[in-house]
């Protein structure tokens, strides 16, 4: 069949050999096979062969390609082998980088796909969207993202919004009538939903009509086609100045060239020194260092719970001084749990309800009927809240599939967030009765009549305030609370709002959602680290302040305030008050927005977490939108840059430590290598200026760059958080990474191994300048390979243990081996242009590489004994 719009849902069902019990395993099997995965055909990516040959791209290579011309030119056959077979090795490995990049993607989108609800053997369970085929009977709510086009089979006041195929902003109303066309728009077909559409209203079954490319959105196949993979402010920020870097130094270049050829020195002997210099001085593994600290930074998140959906979030949260969470399943345990019960006029627990007492039978009727989760084998689906009221009816021994089998629910109206409310209708008894539970202050003002162990009778002003001071002590206990209530319909009919009125009140049932034992301590965290954690939540402002409190983000002098009286705040009031206020209550989309925008204002880096479809604008202006992976709606975990998998605030902070300590490991990657540039770079002009022979061979500098630099750079890369960069303030995220103070580290770090290889280049001209430049090139070598100890982190080695990363001290071997083997082995010391040095001469190489480390573990050694001395000066004054 080419169309289902214009067929009965009967129809469509038997041409697809299902029921709306959904397929049985065997027929998921056979459908899977005959209609493949649900997943789109992605843009042809690169072939391996193309991306290789881009890696010749690089103004480095195009540099040490003229550098292999010129060695060739010179007769040094060796030099020109090396050369050659270190820029294919180059290209092999960013050929590699790219590919696993590739993966690591891939592996990050398929933790982040959406799942969706499907009936499968009759029993409503959870898969992963790739997983749907044709026939499966998907179960659409409020929130969802379509993940297949299907015809829907049931409705109950489905609206979805499907903007993303036919451009109209306005959610469609949804039907399960039949369409008696032939041909009809897209935008018309009303019993029709569509891949890639979101569910923003109401509730449907649906069976799946076409997955993968068969769908409409794989008809026009541009969902992948819209993704791009963008630099990060910190790649372009590097490219930016490697960019200049390479014009400055071709610039001394030519200078040295022009230099050497006025001092009569044959040109393509200066050609070679400039050529050296120029090798020394590009840091050419800049670019991909970043790029694997970052990825090794997202893989590590994602193993602990927070899946980051690009490289720019992990460097803005490094800065974020700002978290507003959400109170349920994030600050707490998000496993709702009633605990009292106000009935027929007395406050109960839970697990006290009298069943003979009618309205205690009703009560918890209405808990379950009225209620859109199940708790099956310890599998539990659907809203925390609901979830707590169908345990309720498990302590009575009540099985929810049970009681909704023998009262068949015959219509409803869905929940939404302005109403507050959800109603159902059944029979029972004969008659037809309508369920409603909602916000206690919502459906008290709608109850006329009460029911008690006496029947029915007009509820009174005493009762009322009896039921409001109730509500108001099991508040202030931090418990939320929902009312319940019915009313008896003359007949079966589609319901409308106004049906929600002149209600027969039930009575309240409180739940508590505890802390999360771990929030108290993250949240401590925050505010050692300069963050401010902000609660904002749905929950009345009594309840949300108590949580607050527990856990510590409602300090003394804090203030709490209500949808309502953010409402009434001018802009002027809310930035005078904003510092003060933690806890919003109440609120809505529009208050979200408007808060994180308030502290954009002040110049703070904003992390905002939510979960359901409401969420998404305050996801999308918040510089970190963090979505909920276990109780997220898809247009939320769409809208967000990061993905917590276990829903927890302590994943959030951790993950905010994760981001400092992969900047904080950037920036001392980046110092290590330009630092280590530097003194080649000093080394190479002092040489020209002095008129010295060139200290180092082309094909010694590439050794250094490829081989020796690159370990130990990618060992500071992985190095672990320490105990003091949560007691830092975030980083301004408009600062440059090549501040002042670190440019000027830079310089005097590259200064000290510049003077000892100069040293040993002085010692080695005694016997000669092959000599000389074997002496000079291990000494630098191995030098920066010492100082890749330095550039683990400010403090000194002996507060970060040298054994605390394990990757340095491999770096450091693997290199010290290869730099030995070169110094060594006759073949190797042939092909690297080294000259055999006596004993004496390799003692004085270690040695003379070893003092930079020497010197500057002792400024850092000096300077931590200082800072400690001025902060026990400060301890006494205090005192």
């Amino acid at each position: 069949m080419k169309n289902f719009f214009n067929k009965t849902t009967e129809d469509v069902l038997h041409s697809f050999g299902t029921t709306k019990e959904g397929l049985k395993d065997t027929e998921v099997d056979l459908y899977r096979e005959k209609y493949g995965e649900n997943v789109l055909s992605e843009k042809k990516k690169k072939s391996t062969i193309q991306v290789f040959f881009e890696q010749f791209k690089d103004l480095l290579v195009i540099i040490l390609i003229i550098a292999g011309i010129v060695s060739i030119a010179t007769g040094n056959v060796e030099s020109t082998i090396v050369i050659f077979a270190v820029i294919i090795l180059n290209a092999i490995l960013g050929t590699v980088q790219h590919v696993k990049a590739e993966q690591s993607l891939n592996s990050l989108k398929a933790l982040s796909a959406p799942n969706a609800k499907v009936l499968r053997n009759g029993v409503k369970t959870e898969v992963p969207s790739k997983d749907i085929v044709p026939g499966d009977i998907l179960v659409l709510e409020a929130g969802d993202l379509v993940v297949a086009d299907g015809r829907i089979i049931e409705n109950y006041s489905l609206q979805v919004n499907e903007s993303s195929l036919t451009g109209e902003s306005e959610s469609v109303t949804k039907t399960s009538d039949v369409i008696a066309k032939d041909e009809i728009a897209l935008g018309d077909q009303k019993n029709m939903v569509f891949s890639s559409s979101l569910v923003t209203y109401g509730r449907a079954l649906v069976i799946v009509t076409a997955t993968g490319m068969d769908t409409e959105l794989g008809k026009i196949a541009t969902l992948m086609e819209q993704t791009q993979e963008k630099k990060t402010p910190l790649q372009i920020s590097l490219d930016d100045f490697s960019k200049k870097l390479a014009i400055v130094i071709l610039v001394i270049c030519a200078i040295v060239f022009g230099l050497s050829v006025y001092r009569n020195t044959p040109i393509l002997d200066s050609l070679m020194f400039a050529v050296a210099l120029a090798v020394a001085a590009i840091p050419e593994a800049l670019s991909s260092i970043v790029t694997i600290v970052l990825a090794i930074g997202t893989q590590k998140m994602a193993k602990e719970h927070a899946i980051i959906k690009s490289l720019k979030a992990v460097e803005g949260l490094g800065s974020v001084s700002i978290i507003c969470s959400d109170k349920t399943g994030t600050l707490t345990q998000n496993k709702m749990t009633t605990k009292q019960i106000y009935v027929d006029g007395k406050l109960i627990a839970s697990e006290k309800l009298d069943l003979t007492n009618e309205a205690e039978q009703y009560l918890l009727n209405s808990a379950v009927l009225c209620n859109d989760s199940t708790s099956i084998d310890g599998q539990e689906i659907g809203d925390p809240t609901e979830v707590a009221l169908v345990n309720l009816a498990h302590i009575y021994n009540l099985k929810e599939d049970a009681v909704r089998n023998e009262f068949e629910r015959l219509k409803e109206i869905p929940f939404d967030s302005d109403r507050k409310l959800m109603s159902t209708v059944h029979q029972l008894d004969g008659k037809n009765i309508m369920f409603t539970k909602g916000a206690f202050d919502v459906l008290l003002n709608r109850v006329t009549s009460i029911k008690t162990s006496n029947g029915l009778r007009p509820i009174t002003e005493d009762d009322k305030q009896k039921i409001i001071d109730t509500n108001m002590e099991l508040s202030q206990n931090g418990l939320r609370v929902l009312a319940f209530a019915y009313k008896e319909l003359p007949e079966i009919r589609d319901l409308t709002l106004e049906d929600e009125s002149e209600y027969t009140f039930l009575g309240l049932v409180s739940m508590i959602d505890p802390p999360r034992v771990e929030s108290a301590e993250a949240v401590r965290d925050c505010i050692t680290a300069g963050i401010k954690p902000i609660m904002i939540t749905g929950d009345h402002k009594i309840t949300a302040s108590a949580i607050a409190k527990q856990i510590g983000i409602l300090q003394d002098g804090d203030m709490a305030v209500t949808g309502l009286e953010l409402d009434k705040m001018s802009e002027e009031e809310l930035m005078r008050k904003l510092d003060h206020i933690s806890v919003y209550a109440r609120v809505s989309p529009e208050h979200k927005i408007r808060i994180v925008s308030a502290w954009q204002n002040k110049g703070k880096i904003v992390a905002m977490t939510g979960d359901g479809v409401n969420d998404a604008p305050a996801l999308k202006q918040a510089d970190i939108g963090i979505a909920m992976g276990i109780t997220g709606t898809e247009v939320s975990k769409d809208a967000a840059s990061m993905i917590l998998t276990d829903d927890n605030f302590a994943t959030i902070v951790k993950a905010i430590t994760n981001g400092r300590n992969v900047y904080a490991n950037i920036k001392n990657s980046i110092k290590f290598l330009l630092s280590g540039n530097t003194s080649g770079i000093l080394a190479v002009l002092y040489a020209s200026i002095m008129a010295l022979p060139v200290p180092f061979m082309p094909v010694h500098l590439l050794f250094i760059n490829l081989l020796t630099d690159s370990l130990p750079a990618i060992a500071i890369g992985v190095e672990n958080p320490t105990k003091d960069l949560l007691k830092e303030k975030p980083r301004d995220s408009k600062e440059s990474i090549l501040t002042k103070d670190f440019i000027l580290d830079i310089a005097i770090e590259g200064l000290i191994i510049a003077v000892f290889t100069i040293v040993a280049f002085h010692i080695g001209l005694e016997a000669g300048p092959a000599v000389a430049s074997t002496m000079a090139f291990s000494t630098l070598c191995l030098g920066r390979l010492f100082h890749g100890f330095n550039c683990r982190g400010k403090a000194s080695i002996f507060k970060l243990g040298l054994g605390s990363n394990k990757y340095s001290i491999y770096a450091f071997l693997t290199g010290a081996i290869l730099l030995n083997l070169v110094l060594f082995v006759p073949p190797l010391q042939k092909l690297f242009e080294v000259a055999t040095l006596s004993w004496t001469q390799v003692g004085l190489i270690y040695l003379l590489a070893f003092l930079p480390t020497v010197i500057i573990q002792g400024i850092k050694v000096f300077k931590e004994a200082f800072v400690k001395d001025s902060q026990e000066e400060d301890k006494k004054a205090a005192i």
